[in-house]
């Protein structure tokens, strides 16, 4: 088969729980990608399992163990194209191999240029029949943040914000509390839950004096960066002492006192990333210092001058909109007053649009950038 071609409805019935499988680990899997796998044997589901978390066993491995020697003449169902190296844990085409499975079904290959078709072209020279491409862009959708870091060394970025209809994220005394709706607001702690750091800049911390931590049952606290050329924030921000579990890390550069860096490196939990510009943070070697640390996914939440720098610079994949139904009028702060376009035929276009409206406010997510740009095609399986 092929990937425009039409499958086995009992083949894509495995994917999409594979896929399922892959999302239960969504946030925690970081700098790895998701990866969900099932055995099938007489069309009976046989063994199944996930990557739980980066440096343990993969999918695949855990779904071998499930089977047992059920394995053997087995069709194999993974999200991701089994890797061919050993990093911190052995390839998992060669454990496929010794378990003697008979079919491979691949949703999409390994997007890193580097090794991937390195893992399907050992299954097939051991004479294991692999097709690729099942569910090629819900793969993709669910492992956009692993593409984003493998092809381009720089994570995935979503900036959420929430304002009035017309257009300001708080009035023009300051206050924003509340913009939108509760129901909004215990999802984004979902997305923090879901993303590796949060993102905001140093107004947002002296206006609002945010903890931008994850206030869900179960949840984990993201790792929390303010950027502040001019180290600007309060000594006693809350963000510097909101969470026991994750760094705060406090982005400026030299035009921020001595004694000022010095205090704030003495906290427990907080680091001062300190860069060799005469006063803003360079921003794109920021976002490739967090990759460097393992962070993969940034949500970006304030404010509107930082989001329209990043955006100036093409760091933002994604945006998440909330638009409460509320007029303030005034001179209040916009979601991107960074970002100063002339001309209306320059306008940055939202792709794939996706709205609602569950949370009483309108919800509108879209990405800004085409939906192949830069997306790995679907090999056509031989």
């Amino acid at each position: 088969m092929n990937a425009s071609s039409p499958s086995a409805p009992e083949d894509e019935k495995f994917m999409r729980r594979a896929l399922e499988l892959a999302v239960q680990a969504i946030g925690r899997t970081s700098p790895n990608p998701l990866v969900g796998c099932v055995i099938v044997k007489d069309n009976q589901v046989v063994g199944e399992g996930y990557h739980l978390k980066a440096g343990t066993p993969h999918a695949e491995v855990h779904a071998l163990a499930a089977a047992g020697d059920q394995a053997h003449g087995a069709t194999v169902y993974v999200t991701l194209e089994p890797c061919s190296h050993f990093g911190r844990t052995p390839p998992c085409a060669d454990a496929l191999i010794r378990a003697g499975v008979k079919r491979v079904v691949v949703a999409m290959n390994d997007p890193n240029p580097l090794v991937s078709g390195r893992g399907i072209d050992r299954l097939r020279e051991a004479g294991i029949k692999v097709d690729v491409g099942l569910l090629f862009q819900k793969a993709l959708t669910i492992n956009e943040v692993f593409i984003k870091v493998i092809t381009s060394g720089l994570p995935f970025v979503v900036y959420k914000t929430a304002m009035t209809l017309d257009g300001k994220i708080a009035t023009e005394t300051g206050d924003s509390r509340w913009v939108s709706q509760e129901k909004s607001r215990q999802y984004v702690h979902q997305l923090r839950d879901r993303y590796d750091v949060i993102m905001a800049g140093s107004e947002t911390v002296i206006q609002d004096n945010p903890a931008l931590t994850c206030r869900i049952p179960d949840g984990r606290d993201p790792v929390r960066l303010i950027v502040d050329g001019q180290l600007r924030i309060s000594e006693k921000a809350h963000v510097l002492f909101a969470s026991q579990y994750s760094p705060c890390i406090i982005a400026t550069s030299q035009a921020a006192s001595a004694d000022k860096v010095a205090y704030l490196k003495s906290l427990e939990q907080v680091e001062v990333w300190q860069y060799d510009t005469p006063r803003h943070v360079p921003l794109e070697k920021l976002l490739r210092d967090l990759v460097h640390r393992g962070w993969t996914s940034v949500l970006l939440e304030g404010g509107g001058g930082l989001a329209g720098e990043l955006i100036k610079e093409k760091c933002v994949d994604k945006v998440e909109f909330f638009i409460a139904p509320k007029l303030v009028g005034g001179n209040g702060p916009s979601p991107l007053s960074g970002l100063h376009i002339q001309q209306m035929a320059d306008a940055l276009e939202l792709y794939d649009l996706h709205v609602d409206m569950n949370s009483g406010d309108l919800h509108v997510t879209g990405y800004t950038s085409k939906p192949d740009a830069g997306r790995q095609k679907p090999e056509i399986s031989k």
